[in-house]
């Protein structure tokens, strides 16, 4: 169910989206079933902003532009650590729930086909990662954008905490 990527020209970035799963529908009318489609939907620049939108439309093609209109408004930056995360971090949505581990240089995305795009639409290239509980692509992709806004780097917790953490 996944398209391929397509970079798109935007005033600010090149901001690419994928659809991650579409959604079909149906409500049984008079003359026969009418269907109507959802279309869940990532996009980013794989530079550390990323967004999740979801379209409904009463066919595809709309659904997934509802879907990409929506997402660039859900736009939110995230903190990266070269080209992984700073720190291990789990995400939570409804009954799911993502772990996501930094990884050593070379070693991609590990991750399910839900998790994948929004990690590496945020510009994120080594990561572990592991699902548990519902997986629902809805759900999973809302764990791990909860799970990218709560990475934060050492300097953003020094600011925070007001001291100087020393590294050993």
């Amino acid at each position: 169910m996944a398209r391929d990527y397509t970079p798109r020209v935007d005033d600010e970035s090149v901001v690419e989206e994928q659809v991650v799963k579409v959604y079909r529908c149906a409500t049984v009318v008079r003359g026969g079933r009418r269907f109507s489609f959802s279309a869940l939907v990532v996009v980013g620049d794989r530079s550390g902003s990323v967004g999740v939108g979801y379209g409904k439309a009463r066919e595809v093609p709309p659904a997934v532009e509802k879907g990409i209109k929506n997402a660039r408004k859900a736009m939110l930056k995230i903190q990266l650590k070269g080209t992984t995360i700073p720190h291990r971090v789990i995400g939570r949505y409804g009954s799911s729930k993502v772990v996501m581990v930094p990884a050593s240089e070379g070693t991609g995305v590990i991750a399910g086909g839900s998790v994948r795009p929004v990690l590496e639409l945020a510009g994120v290239h080594d990561v572990l990662t592991k699902s548990y509980g519902s997986n629902s692509p809805k759900n999973l992709v809302k764990a791990a954008m909860d799970g990218l806004m709560q990475l934060r780097t050492k300097e953003m917790v020094e600011q925070l905490r007001g001291v100087k953490i020393h590294s050993s």
